[in-house]
């Protein structure tokens, strides 16, 4: 019997496994790439301690926990860890701080809870799920971007002739466009020395902000609002975007070294 053609489309709408948002909150491919990444550096004993907290879960497929509990109102506290707002010419010492809190902060509160040995293994995994995904946010320049245009939110674009905005381009379009797996996006990063590597994983947290807000700083100035972007936009920066990538997922390894 044949299913009519409207039905079938009721049926795929309604299926919880169908996808019919095209842009996740990097977006849900940019973050497991992160996960995916750090797991390639991470060390034996670190690899048993999050197989224990996570319950075998990868950190691929936890990278996006963060932003999956948005639409929870429980949450809403940790909205503003997400971003970090920086003028264009300062950096984040000098910038104003929000007061309630941002990337830096919700950053160093998760690796607080996961490093005391009061806090249960319940709040170890959810600050580890948060702090997995925050590093993964901290290498995306439009999350260290301008307080007046959210992010990048408010500056209106489009990207192959349908209307979008500065933060969705470098969040998902590119990455969308480019049609590739997490796992093939990961698979395929540069080859590192270990002399690469260690360069990398220099420095501190409010370092690899300012690194990233140097980014910040060249996509405002290549991109004019209204403007519509296309193969060369891509061609132009997606080197870049899987350079921050790989960073987001290395330094996410030192991160997770360090603590187990």
């Amino acid at each position: 019997m044949r299913i009519p053609f409207v039905c079938l489309l009721i049926v795929l709408f309604l299926s919880p496994n169908y996808n019919y948002a095209s842009d996740d909150f990097w977006g849900s491919t940019g973050h497991r790439v992160v996960g995916e990444i750090a797991d390639q550096y991470l060390k034996s004993k670190t690899k048993r301690k999050l197989r224990e907290l996570l319950h075998n879960e990868s950190l691929a497929f936890v990278s996006t926990y963060a932003d999956d509990i948005k639409s929870d109102k429980r949450y809403n506290d940790f909205y503003t860890w997400h971003y970090i707002n920086i003028p264009l010419e300062s950096n984040y010492e000098e910038s104003k701080k929000n007061e309630s809190g941002d990337l830096i902060t919700g950053i160093e509160h998760c690796i607080k809870i996961i490093k005391d040995d009061n806090s249960s293994d319940e709040d170890k995994a959810f600050y580890l799920k948060l702090l997995i995904h925050f590093i993964g946010d901290l290498h995306q320049p439009m999350h260290v971007g301008l307080a007046e245009d959210k992010g990048g939110n408010d500056f209106k674009l489009q990207w192959f002739y349908n209307d979008t905005n500065l933060h969705a381009v470098w969040d998902t379009k590119m990455i969308n466009s480019y049609d590739m797996s997490y796992s093939e996006l990961a698979e395929n990063a540069n080859v590192l020395n270990k002399e690469q590597v260690k360069a990398i994983q220099k420095g501190s947290l409010i370092d690899w902000v300012n690194d990233t807000h140097k980014l910040t700083r060249q996509v405002y100035a290549n991109v004019k609002p209204d403007e519509n972007l296309r193969y060369r936009y891509s061609y132009d920066n997606f080197k870049t975007v899987r350079t921050q990538l790989q960073k987001g997922g290395i330094r996410l390894a030192k991160i997770l070294n360090d603590l187990f």
